[in-house]
């Protein structure tokens, strides 16, 4: 517990904050986020409730997080208007441990009036897990929430 606790503190220092979304969110985080001078970058410590029966985080982990990530990359995008995801490619290309702090991010290569195009990635100390990208339907008007 120590040793989270001082993870967590380390983050802090880095810049990161941790979020409650509620929902799904909650379930595949804690979620943490941090502005950059491109947009945002999203994390989650992976901690023994992420990882798979051979002790490795679990593929469905990072792919919730990466698809809150484009979602939230895409929602930004567009006015903050809701987006939700319509395909998602993913490759997976390293596997991450207990303890990693997998951090994402997106960016959009393209936009059109219903549609948002994001590439992204999930790494853990600049080795990168997972690749992908993905497409975004607009689905709402404005709002101030992801």
């Amino acid at each position: 517990m120590n040793d989270l606790l001082e993870r967590e503190k380390a983050l802090q220092a880095e810049g990161w904050k941790q979020r409650s979304l509620g929902g799904f969110a909650n379930r595949f985080g804690p979620l943490w986020t941090r502005k950059e001078s491109d947009g945002w970058a999203y994390g989650v410590l992976a901690t023994q409730e992420h990882l798979n029966p051979a002790g490795l985080v679990h593929g469905g982990a990072l792919c919730a997080l990466f698809d809150h990530v484009v979602s939230a990359v895409a929602w930004e995008a567009v006015g903050r208007r809701a987006c939700v995801t319509v395909q998602l490619n993913t490759q997976f290309l390293a596997a991450a441990r207990e303890g990693q702090f997998l951090e994402a991010r997106g960016r959009v290569t393209r936009a059109t009036n219903s549609l948002v195009f994001v590439d992204g990635v999930v790494e853990s100390s600049q080795i990168e897990l997972l690749r992908g990208s993905s497409v975004q339907k607009i689905v709402g008007q404005g709002g101030t929430t992801a």
